[in-house]
């Protein structure tokens, strides 16, 4: 049996029954029937300034749920403009689906308004992407599409929606339920999964690292509890400054002594230097669990007999497994696991005296210490960060229960939209987005969407007046002569949130900051401490060099 509907209703009632509660969308011609069709229906519409907002939302709110994360846009240009946050999400191995507007069928290559190819477009940046053909498969297209963005490695996955397939007369399966939705799963088989786990726990310096899928709070559940039973750290690596990422403190001089590694579910990309020395000893060996076999052998071209041992299966069942494994010690290093952890928790004692050199101007480190006792103050605080420059002190200097990050793509922009999908998730923690000046320009009118959906949070914004992160590498490889295109205004962004209805704070003292941040979260409001920092260089660590 199965009840008869337009297509818009059917689309809307199976996001229902997969669990979906929140979508992300900017408004547009072709999806109008799905804003109807959400009337009553038990999903909130969230609308955004930008559809790559939508899009960012969308990834940060699958990062923090584990679950799919929805954008609807329209289609042609609304489209184009949301296909620009995908590759974060991609990278990230974040579960979004993209659902876009799209011409009718019936005037397609006759110059629709708005036509586009839009599948194509969207094809490279996603698992998958498809224009859906009729009513009657609306439904089915939907269920295989969250279940492919949800199975092996998660990502992204887009769907193109026809105007009269949203109009036309389509039907919703009365059997349909959540289960449906379900990924498929690549399990790791017990005995597979012991000799796997004797060759890792049988090496002197083993270590596991995981990849970006793990970094939630399922897959840290996981990930504590496979350190816990095998004695082995367990390390999630997320950011694309990879082995140097700053929140790791240390970690390369221990990953350069380490015998044996595992990596599961990450990939031996350019974050670890695709394996070479001197990242790792030349003489350690790799053993590899991953979804997609083509990964394994990307990483057997890479190392080629050090990869001794592999499996494919899916991240979160093989972390399970492993953790139910007993394996012996064999020649460990009693004092290895202690190594690792030291090193990663070890910053400079300079910082603890860090200041400007520049009158009116903070370090890094003393803008950004103080917000540690506000994500200290409750258990589902959220740390945002972009990327370039601040955001790599950010992340060296703050830590929270949830953490939300630009990513291994490396892009900018994001942590606006990534917070207020934060806030959704955590309608009670505090949430604290870092970003440079520059990252604040890309969706600085989310903080209108954040004021009239009532989700406040605080942006900190390291206001240098430049692209940092460029103006650093200008700066190392060609000199200070060479310097361009890297110049801003030193813009008061406090003031432009508070055109938008927000509360602003600016601050040139580094005794500012607290007072700032206090005012900023006792208003309630989506806020912008606007703090004028110097700008120096991202933290490289280097224990014993000062």
């Amino acid at each position: 049996m199965s009840i008869a509907c337009r297509g818009a209703d059917a689309l809307v009632k199976a996001l229902s029954k997969a669990g979906v509660k929140h979508i992300f969308t900017l408004s547009g011609n072709h999806i109008m029937p799905v804003f109807d069709a959400c009337i009553g229906a038990g999903i909130e519409l969230f609308h955004t300034r930008h559809e790559a907002a939508a899009v960012h939302m969308a990834d940060a709110y699958a990062r923090l749920t584990g679950q799919v994360g929805v954008a609807l846009v329209t289609g042609g240009p609304g489209h184009a403009n949301a296909v620009a946050g995908l590759y974060t999400a991609r990278m990230a191995e974040s579960p979004v689906l993209l659902l876009s507007g799209h011409a009718p069928h019936d005037q397609l290559g006759l110059g629709a308004f708005q036509e586009m190819r839009q599948a194509d477009v969207a094809a490279p940046l996603v698992k998958m992407a498809a224009t859906v053909q009729h009513p009657h498969t609306l439904v089915d297209e939907l269920v295989h599409a969250m279940r492919v963005a949800q199975s092996g490695r998660p990502g992204p996955v887009h769907l193109s929606l026809p105007t009269d397939v949203l109009e036309g007369a389509a039907h919703l399966p009365d059997e349909l339920n959540a289960g449906h939705f379900l990924p498929a799963r690549q399990h790791l088989d017990a005995a597979t999964a012991q000799r796997l786990a004797a060759s890792l726990t049988d090496a002197a310096r083993p270590l596991i690292l995981v990849g970006p899928a793990c970094m939630g709070r399922a897959g840290r559940e996981r990930t504590d509890a496979l350190a816990a039973a095998l004695g082995v750290s367990v390390i999630g690596m997320e950011s694309p400054r990879g082995i140097n990422d700053p929140g790791l403190g240390a970690f390369a001089e221990v990953l350069a002594q380490a015998d044996r590694v595992m990596l599961l579910g990450k990939r031996l990309d350019f974050t670890l230097a695709f394996g070479k020395s001197p990242a790792f000893s030349p003489h350690c060996t790799f053993l590899q669990i991953d979804p997609e076999p083509q990964e394994i052998a990307r990483t057997r071209r890479a190392v080629g007999e050090r990869l001794i041992g592999t499996a494919a299966a899916d991240s979160f069942p093989a972390l399970e497994m492993l953790a139910t494994v007993r394996a012996d010690t064999g020649q460990r290093d009693e004092g290895w696991a202690r190594d690792v952890q030291e090193a990663i928790a070890w910053r400079p004692e300079q910082w603890r005296a860090a200041s400007s050199s520049l009158d009116k101007r903070v370090h890094p480190v003393e803008a950004l210490s103080p917000f540690q006792t506000l994500l200290d103050s409750h258990a589902d605080a959220v740390f945002v960060s972009d990327g370039g420059e601040f955001g790599q002190w950010a992340q060296a200097c703050l830590r929270a229960p949830h953490r939300v990050i630009n990513g291994v793509a490396g892009a900018i922009g994001a942590a606006l939209p990534f917070a207020l999908a934060a806030r959704i998730v955590f309608p009670h923690a505090p949430v604290v987005a870092v970003m440079g000046d520059g990252t604040f320009g890309f969706h600085a009118a989310e903080m209108d969407t954040a004021v009239r959906y009532r989700l406040p949070f605080v942006a900190v914004v390291g206001n240098d007046a430049r692209w940092n992160a460029e103006y650093q590498i200008q700066l190392r490889s060609y000199g200070p002569e060479r310097l361009i295109g890297c110049e801003l205004l030193p813009a008061r962004y406090d003031r432009v949130t508070e055109a938008f209805g927000g509360f602003g704070a600016y601050v040139e003292r580094a005794a500012g900051v607290g007072d700032a941040m206090n005012q900023a979260q006792g208003s309630k409001l989506p806020a912008c401490v606007n703090i004028m920092i110097e700008g120096v260089a991202a933290p490289s660590f280097r224990r014993g060099v000062p």
